[in-house]
């Protein structure tokens, strides 16, 4: 089994998707351009008037099969540490590493996607093998856990 295929007459119903703004934001810079319904009792917008925005309504929505799709046909799932790809399917989902994400683990969670066949869909730029990236790390950090380690001895005699 594969991703779903995304047929293209629904990229296409995405792409004539008008582009919902709220009533006037275009003439006021304190009203941002964030969805509100138009609720007043002359609003040309909600009356439909010619010229003015379209409202929301069903008819826009996508079907419910393909909802929530990534572009590629995967369902998208945010991962925070290696553990978390445990049950995910590669034929239906990929991933996306969190941002908030470090180097080191981020580098486990390649590594771990690899062995379990899954796609990335933000992979890190790593010009190495994860592998050479890691030990490149890994001593930096025993070197700053030392240098910490020597700090606070020092601030302990000091306290002395």
């Amino acid at each position: 089994m594969s991703p779903i295929k995304i047929p293209r007459w629904v990229r296409e119903l995405k792409l004539k998707r008008p582009e919902f703004v709220r009533q006037e934001s275009w003439r006021y810079v304190r009203l941002k351009p964030n969805w509100r319904k138009p609720k007043g009792k002359d609003s040309k917008m909600r009356l439909q008037v010619k010229g003015w925005p379209p409202l929301v309504k069903v008819g826009y929505r996508t079907p419910r099969k393909y909802r929530g799709l990534h572009p590629s046909g995967y369902r998208e799932v945010l991962v925070y540490r290696p553990e978390d790809l445990q049950g995910l399917d590669p034929n239906i989902h990929a991933i996306r590493i969190a941002g908030s994400v470090g180097m080191k683990k981020r580098i486990m969670i390649v590594e771990e996607a690899k062995k379990l066949g899954l796609k990335i869909l933000n992979p890190p730029m790593i010009t190495k093998t994860a592998e050479e990236e890691v030990e490149i790390v890994e001593p930096e950090l025993e070197e700053r856990g030392e240098e910490a380690q020597e700090i606070k001895e020092e601030g302990g005699a000091d306290a002395a």
